[in-house]
This record gives C-alpha cells, structure tokens and sequence, in this order.
C-alpha cells in the first residue's frame, strides 16, 4: 500500500471492510508524503442557475419539473449579482451546476460564461458537471467535443466531477435512469482533459451500492488519471436522504462518520500515486467530521461554498417542506440556520486545531494565501 502500486478490485473489498484506524494511519502516511501537512481551501460561491431537471434522479430532493410552481431560471442579471456578492467575500472561483432543463438554449450557457468572463476575469468559471454537458449537447445536437470547444470559447475554464455518483450502470440504472451512463461520464471528462480543461472527479456513496461498486468506482478514476492526468482532486461525499425517493424506497439513512473516514482514507490509497489532492466534505458530513477525515488522508478543506443550495434540500425538515424556490442573491448569506457558508477563519480555525497549516488556494490548487 506504502509503494503507490495499484490494488485490485479484491485489494479494494478487503481495505473497506479493514478495521478503520488501521486504513486511515495508512491514508494518513500516504497522505503526508505524497501532500505534506498543509491543508488548503478555496473561497467559492455555488450557483444553481436553474433547478428544473428531467432526469428524475432518485436521490436528489432540489430538482423541480419544468411546470413546478417554484421552478426558476436565474437571468444573466441575477448570476451577476451573485458573484459580485462573493467577489466582495474573496471568492476566486464560482461553481456553475443546474438540472437538465429541456428548453433552456446553448446560448444561455454561453452567455452565462462569457458575462461571467466580462465582468469578472479574475474568477475562476468551475461550471457544468459531466451530466449537464452530455445534456446541452443532446439538446443542441452537437458532439461532446464541439460542445466543450464553444463552451471554452465562451469563458469555460475548468469542470467539477458530478453527476459521477457511482460509476455502476447497474446502480445508476436504478438511481438515474435518465442521465448518462458511467461511459459517458467518462467520455465528457476525457474529452475535457483532452482540450486543456482541468476537473475533479467524485464519489457519492450510500446509494445501494456495496464495497464491490465503491471500489470499482475509484479504480476506474484512477485507470482515468493515469491516461489524462487531468483530475486535479477526488471528493467522495455521503449520500443525504432527506426528502429523496430513494430514500424512501429502500429505507436509507443518514451515513456514520465512521463510514465516511473509512471511505476517505480507502480513497487515498486507492488513488495514491494518481491523484495528490483528496477534499474533505464538511457540507454534508459537518465541520468537526471533516476536520477529523484531515487525519484519515485528506489534504483538502474544499470551499467555503457561500452558496449550497442541492445538498440543503435533502437536510429541510419534512415538516418545513421541501421548497427549493429561486434563492435571491445573497439570500443564503442572512438565512441563518439554512446557510452553508463556513468563513474562512473559521476553516483555518479549524484545520490549525487539526495541528496542521492553513492556505487558501485556487482552483488549480496554486497557493494565495499561507496562515
């Protein structure tokens, strides 16, 4: 494991079901000398410029059908207002990601990039998940590589991993029949790399797969990375039932922490060797979690995400309801408990009592700023 050699799918089973301490002091060597001890986070701003969806995922709780009453498409206007709001925060980069809207034109995308590129130059445009992209071009009727071609042209600069979920077809024909299968994931990512474009890549575990799938999943990340070497980081996050149909249907519950650090650290080691940057997630697993994962192989804090809107759908209390209508700018930033925006000093706050040092980053993983 220490030698960065590439474990089998069998290696993989046997490392999941390791007692948790003994995987995570190996993720955490790893860790160290393949990273060092710095841990770094990004100032960032989640946008969902829409959330109307065909694809009726069943795990996901914030995606409206075109006719919903709280459906919503954010104008040109209003995606400029919310990233002047982050840039007044310090963002550096603003995540772009929405459902597969029907109707919505290519030109809506480009334009959303190129007054992105206009007005704000100096942030990083981290838009459009694998899934989305397949989507614009089914719509447009253009190939996967003319389609990033004029999205590069219009401001593109770099790509987050979702929509992966578990690269299964079995899993994925169960819980997202109508996105793409795990093929097409990896085309739009390998085209990507291909054309310059740096991405992440992610894991959403918890969603009926079993060890087998999860280490398939990361396997098939790292046969990726070793062609392209385009993957700048691997988040694996935990499946959030609240509100979902899968969730319901198979009797799904919230993940341990314990599960979590075990899916870190197996990350890890999985990828060692492939990929430098593991992020902990304290969006879906909380602040002290992710704090601990820094010691279970992760070298990474992720963003201060000043706007989250898909995962605080599936956290909403039955009881509220489950609306996920068109988020104001900043409206986030004052909604107190229904905010996911964790400020900076806190993150260094925290990775310092974690015994480590604090930098922010990039996009790309370039340091600004050392604590």
């Amino acid at each position: 494991m220490l030698e960065d050699e590439p474990l089998s799918l069998r290696d993989g089973i046997k490392l999941f079901e390791s007692s948790v301490q003994l995987t995570g002091l190996v993720a955490d060597r790893l860790r160290r000398r393949s990273a060092g001890d710095v841990v770094t986070f990004v100032i960032d701003r989640n946008i969902n410029y829409t959330n109307v969806c065909i694809s009726g995922c069943k795990f996901c709780a914030f995606y409206r059908s075109p006719a919903s009453k709280d459906a919503y498409v954010l104008t040109q206007e209003e995606l400029l207002e919310k990233v002047a709001e982050a840039v007044k925060l310090g963002a550096t980069q603003v995540l772009l990601q929405g459902g597969h809207h029907p109707e919505l034109p290519f030109e809506y995308y480009e334009n959303m990039l190129r007054s992105m590129k206009e007005k704000f130059p100096r942030v990083q445009r981290h838009a459009f998940s694998p899934s989305e992209i397949a989507h614009i071009a089914k719509i447009s009727g253009s190939g996967i590589k003319e389609t990033l071609k004029r999205l590069i042209e219009a401001g593109l600069q770099s790509i987050p991993g979702g929509g992966a979920e578990i690269l299964d077809d079995k899993i994925r024909k169960k819980i997202s029949p109508g996105k793409i299968d795990w093929k097409g994931w990896k085309k739009v990512m390998v085209t990507a790399h291909s054309l310059g474009i740096p991405t992440t890549a992610t894991m959403v575990y918890g969603l009926t797969e079993g060890y087998k799938e999860r280490v398939r999943h990361l396997l098939r990340i790292r046969k990726i990375q070793e062609k392209t070497h385009g993957f700048t980081a691997f988040i694996p996050w935990s499946f959030q039932p609240g509100n979902t149909a899968l969730a319901r249907e198979y009797k799904i519950s919230d993940s341990s922490g314990i599960e979590y650090l075990k899916v870190v650290a197996a990350s890890r080691i999985l990828l060692s060797g492939a990929i430098r940057n593991i992020q902990a997630s304290w969006v879906t697993q909380g602040a002290n979690v992710a704090q601990v994962a820094l010691s279970y192989g992760a070298n990474d804090f992720g963003g201060t995400m000043i706007e989250e809107n898909v995962v605080r759908a599936a956290l909403v209390k039955a009881h509220a309801g489950t609306s996920t209508t068109k988020p104001s700018a900043g409206g986030l930033l004052s909604s107190g408990a229904d905010s996911q925006y964790l400020p900076p000093d806190e993150i260094v706050r925290l990775i310092k009592n974690a015994g480590r040092s604090a930098a922010q980053r990039d996009t790309l993983y370039r340091i600004l700023k050392r604590y």
